[in-house]
């Protein structure tokens, strides 16, 4: 155990956390704890690189802690009518199946694939498009829905990428 792997856990930690409060109705301070979660994100993989400490548990919790998050607050905002269903399906859908498909092949003992430059962007997409539907934005619907398509781009680069890794 070491501090990224630290961090990656106070990022589960905060789910529950964030439901409290989304639920309480405070939407800017439900806001505050996304971008906290967001921000330790970044902090333990700098760390990770930085110190030589990157795992194969923080690889793959890293990632998991991440749509965790982001499957919990899609779906409160898809709750409370904030997102219409068919964008919370199409980012669930693209998130169960990164969260499934990592986890079988890494039981598997198969090489997974590391967050690349890609997948971050499309994580600050996916922070953007949030910030813009908890203050409600006019175009906040169709920028998610851009972000959606990027997401799902990214993840097929994942997918080639594991594929290459995993030829042996």
């Amino acid at each position: 155990m070491n501090l990224p792997n630290i961090l990656t856990l106070f990022r589960f930690a905060l789910i529950p956390v964030y439901i409290l409060v989304f639920s309480y109705g405070y939407l800017e301070f439900s806001f505050g704890i996304v971008i906290l979660a967001g921000l330790t994100d970044i902090l333990d993989g700098y760390l990770a690189r930085k110190n030589g400490q990157v795992t194969q548990i923080g690889v793959m919790l890293d990632p998991l802690a991440d749509k965790t998050m982001m499957i919990v607050v899609i779906l409160s905002l898809l709750y409370k009518g904030y997102i219409s269903w068919q964008a919370a399906l199409a980012i669930f859908l693209r998130d169960a199946g990164m969260i499934i498909g990592s986890a079988f092949f890494h039981l598997r003992g198969k090489k997974t694939v590391p967050a690349n430059m890609m997948g971050k962007l499309t994580t600050v997409l996916y922070y953007i498009a949030i910030m813009f539907i908890f203050f409600r934005a006019p175009f906040a619907e169709t920028y998610l829905w851009c972000v959606i398509v990027i997401s799902f781009i990214t993840s097929w680069i994942y997918v080639l990428k594991f594929r290459t890794i995993n030829q042996n």
